[in-house]
This record gives C-alpha cells, sequence and structure tokens, in this order.
C-alpha cells in the first residue's frame, strides 16, 4: 500500500495515455515553423491552457520548468530581483518548503535581508503576525498554500490581502494543493509540481501575474515568457496538463472519501498506541494527509517495519535524515519529531487498507518499543477521548510557551540560548548523561530514570543531539511533566552539548 504521495503520486493513467501519444505528436521543437514543430506548438499551448484555467491564471502568465523546487527558486528570485529597487528584504514562514529555505539562505549571504514568520503548535501562520513583519524595504512574501508535512493550510487568502494593502507581492508554494482544492485567490506568484497530482516528474509550473515585477536570475533565454531557459519537454508538460484536468474533476468525490479516512486515523492512532502525539491542524487541513509521532521510536527502524509490512510511510524524524537534523517544520511547531510517521493517502486508496495499517500499526510500534523495558500506559478503550489529538487540537491556536530567560532565572535554570552561572549542587538534581547518543535515546534515558527522581526534584540531560533541544520538552508536555530550560552541560560535567532540566511533578 503506498502512502506516501505528499512525497510523489504514481502516474495517473490518464497522465500515461497523453505521454505515449504526446510522443508521437509533440517531439519537434515547438519554435520552429515546419508542421511537426507547429504540431508540437499546438500541443503545448493546450497544455498551457488546461493548466491555467484549473490555477487560476492566463495561459501567458504560466512557465514551465523541470521541476517543483526549480519553480520555487526561479519565482523568489526573480521577484526579488525585480523588486530590488524597493529593498531586499524578504519574509517567509517558518515552516516553507526547503526550497525556500534554500533561497533564502543565499539571498542573506549575498546582503539580503530575511524575516521568518512563527508557526504555532498546529503549524499555522497568524496573518496579523506574518503582516507584522511587512517592511518598507520588503521585495517578497513567501507562503505555502499547505503544508507539505503535516497538511495544514495557511490563511493564504488573508495573507494576501495584507500583503497587497502593503504594496508586497505574495508568492504561493501551491505543490501540495493544487489539482486536490480549491486554490486560494490573492497570490502574485505561484508555484505547483506535476509529479504530487499524478502528472510525470520534471515538470513544474511557475505562474506570474500580469503587473508583477519579475527579473529572470538567469541569462535571458527567448522561451517560457524569457522566465525559464532551455529546451521544454512537450511530451510531459501535455501529460502533465492532461493528468491536472482528470484530478480536478474526480477531487471532489475523492477529497470527502480521503477526508474520512484520515479522520479514522487521527482519531484511532492515538486510541491504539501509546504516547502518540497527532500534529498539525485537526480542521484546516488537506483531506490526505495525517502525521503523528511516536515516542520512544527510532523512525527509521518504524519506517522500515512499515515497509516490510508492505506499507510505504515517510517521516520527518532526525532519525531518517542523512543529516540527523530535524524536521524544520515539526521545530518550528514545537512538537515531537522523533518516530514521526506521515501518512498521505493517494486517490483510490481503499477502506479495507487503511483497516490494515490501523491494525499492523500498534504490533510494529510495540514491538520497536519491546526492548527498551518501559512500562507504558495500555492503549486507550475504543469511545474515550483521544488524549494526544485531544491536546494538538487544544493548542493549534497558539504555541507551546517557552522558558523564557526572566521565567528560567526565577526557576535558576537558563533559558534555551542563555548563559548562567553554574547552580548550586544539590541533591535533588539528577544527572543522565546522554551525550553522544542520537533520537530517541535521550528521551528514553529520561523516561527511564524519571521514577528514581522525587515529586518536585530536578532532571538535567545531557545531550549534544539536536533534536534533543525539542522532543525532551515536547515529551514534559507529554507526560505532564515540567521542562524548565536549558543550560550548558559543563555546569553537570558535561564536556560539550547542553542540558536539558526536567522538575518531576507527578
Amino acid at each position: 500500500m503506498y502512502f506516501d504521495v505528499a512525497s510523489t503520486a504514481p502516474l495517473h493513467p490518464v497522465a500515461r495515455q497523453a505521454l505515449t501519444a504526446a510522443l508521437d505528436e509533440g517531439w519537434a521543437d515547438p519554435a520552429r515553423l515546419y508542421r511537426s514543430g507547429r504540431q508540437a506548438r499546438m500541443l503545448l499551448d493546450a497544455a498551457r491552457e488546461t493548466v491555467a484555467e484549473v490555477l487560476g491564471a492566463r495561459a501567458d502568465e504560466i512557465s514551465f520548468t523541470a521541476s517543483g523546487t526549480q519553480a520555487v527558486q526561479l519565482g523568489v528570485l526573480g521577484a526579488l530581483a525585480g523588486n530590488r529597487r524597493r529593498g531586499g528584504h524578504l519574509v517567509h514562514s517558518a515552516v516553507e518548503h526547503s526550497s525556500v529555505l534554500h533561497v533564502a539562505e543565499r539571498h542573506e549571504g549575498s546582503g539580503g535581508t530575511v524575516s521568518v514568520v512563527p508557526v504555532d503548535r498546529a503549524g499555522r501562520v497568524s496573518a496579523d503576525g506574518f503582516a507584522g513583519l511587512l517592511r518598507e524595504d520588503t521585495a517578497l512574501a513567501a507562503l505555502q498554500s499547505a503544508n507539505h508535512e503535516v497538511g495544514t493550510v495557511q490563511p493564504v487568502e488573508e495573507v494576501a490581502a495584507l500583503c497587497r494593502e502593503a504594496g508586497v507581492p505574495l508568492l504561493v508554494d501551491a505543490a501540495q494543493s493544487a489539482g486536490r482544492v480549491d486554490l486560494p485567490a490573492g497570490w502574485s506568484l505561484l508555484a505547483a509540481s506535476a509529479h504530487k497530482w499524478g502528472g510525470p516528474p520534471g515538470v513544474g509550473v511557475l505562474a506570474v501575474r500580469k503587473g508583477v515585477r519579475y527579473a529572470s536570475p538567469l541569462p535571458a533565454d527567448e522561451r517560457e515568457g524569457g522566465r525559464v531557459p532551455g529546451f521544454v519537454n512537450v511530451p510531459a508538460i501535455v501529460a502533465a496538463a492532461a493528468s491536472l484536468r482528470a484530478v480536478r474533476a474526480e477531487a471532489e468525490r475523492e477529497n470527502a472519501r480521503l477526508h474520512a479516512l484520515v479522520e479514522r486515523i487521527r482519531a484511532r492512532v492515538p486510541r491504539l498506541v501509546p504516547e502518540v502525539e497527532v500534529v498539525g491542524d485537526p480542521v484546516r487541513r488537506l483531506p490526505h494527509i495525517v502525521t503523528f509521532s511516536c515516542l520512544y521510536v527510532d523512525g527509521e527502524v518504524l519506517l522500515t517495519e512499515l515497509d516490510r509490512a508492505g506499507f510505504a510511510v515517510s517521516s520527518g524524524s532526525s532519525c531518517t535524515s542523512s543529516t540527523l537534523t530535524p524536521s524544520h517544520v515539526l521545530a518550528a511547531m514545537g512538537v515531537l519529531t522523533e518516530g514521526n510517521v506521515r501518512v498521505s493517502l493517494p486517490y483510490g486508496t481503499a477502506e479495507a487498507d487503511v483497516e490494515r495499517f490501523l491494525t499492523v500499526l500498534p504490533e510494529l510500534v510495540a514491538g520497536v518499543r519491546a526492548p527498551l523495558g518501559l512500562d507504558l500506559p495500555a492503549p486507550e478503550v475504543v469511545g474515550t477521548p483521544p488524549r494526544a489529538e485531544g491536546r494538538a487540537g487544544a493548542e493549534s491556536e497558539g504555541a507551546r510557551e517557552r522558558p523564557t530567560e526572566e521565567g528560567a532565572r526565577e526557576r535558576g535554570v537558563s533559558a534555551p540560548g542563555t548563559r548562567r552561572a553554574r547552580p548550586e549542587a544539590s541533591g535533588r538534581v539528577t544527572v543522565i548523561d546522554a551525550l553522544g547518543k542520537r533520537c530517541p535515546l535521550p528521551v528514553i534515558e529520561l523516561a527511564k530514570r524519571i521514577g528514581e527522581v522525587p515529586v518536585g526534584g530536578t532532571v538535567a540531560v545531557l545531550a549534544d543531539d539536536e533534536a534533543a533541544r525539542l522532543d525532551i520538552p515536547a515529551w514534559c508536555d507529554m507526560r505532564g511533566q515540567e521542562y524548565t530550560g536549558e543550560a550548558p552541560a559543563a555546569d553537570f560535567g558535561g564536556d560539550r552539548g547542553s542540558a536539558y532540566l526536567v522538575r518531576r511533578t507527578t
């Protein structure tokens, strides 16, 4: 069962048929005047009209790129270059796709300035918070239509209206939404990716509204409105357009069905699997994506076990990344990053496949956790409110409160990123040395030892894994303990890393 369409969707049957036909009829250079060239041009123009109609744009506003990532990068760079007289300030949300983050990093490195809009615990920006970072020198704002990891839908139309008042163009990354749901209005530039909706890989879409200042960051080329150089892949573009039209026609029926299946997963996983946090907005979300994180589970091990059981899913856990850095999306939300599973259902997913997933998952998670020797609560009885989902929903309107420097000083510890003098040695502080251990081992060690600490006592977890900075506070939130801050590991005998301080309250 393939449950990872948020990464890439299987080739739609309509796309396959269109691609085969266009390989025979649209192989020539559409810029040439001979018959085969004119035929290719007619196919390309028809595809452009189709894509423009579905995305709510004019045909001459559409350019085809080599990927969705390239569309985003050209869109951001081109808009910044076109508005350079206004200034060099870029605003984007903290949960944008890495294509935006990489361009922002380059922009900042070349002398530009960047402001990052935080999100709440559901992964959603505040429109007012976004507008509050717009300045006189803001050249561009970027906001995704919906998040690629947790499915949360962003308030694009509200942000777009505020950007319009400020005279700032807004780029919308619609990779996860295009073809599935109605796209929000008000955007100035829009990027999409064909393989997300069942088209062939290697086709992206960049739409630039008439009147938006845009200067290509690449050398001039006469193709694709001067925005994208090089020979276009006409057969793939034709297939992308055909599949976009097809999935949009299927969307209303399939979205309602997939929404019900995802709702079933959201409700039942926390009841079937102890210590799970369902993340993302429970209401304002895409119909086919659900993400949850399992305490004390190595994400790579869990995904491997699910693969062996016949399920292809994805993860934002640092354990599954070659860089061993936590997902920037989950980190920005302040939720658990370890043991993360993203399920994204394709059109046509059968109810029986979801039921089998719900049957297999608890056994696999229990098997991964078994060697740890942890005393975990039993799964909840069906019919009782799922704790993790209720918690996520209750906190969806605001990010979890983090220790401030002032508050931390009152408790005798340091807030994250601050330094302080060594605290007084006390028998009430239990030190757990997890230096050199990767996720989720620091949290597992904390769970094993917390019972040795008297209520009111403090545990200092020494760790040099970046995920600990995120997952220990998330563990405290899930287990009803108090995270009191961060201090240098040297204050507790460590030679590197940080000490994450937890007060036992229950």
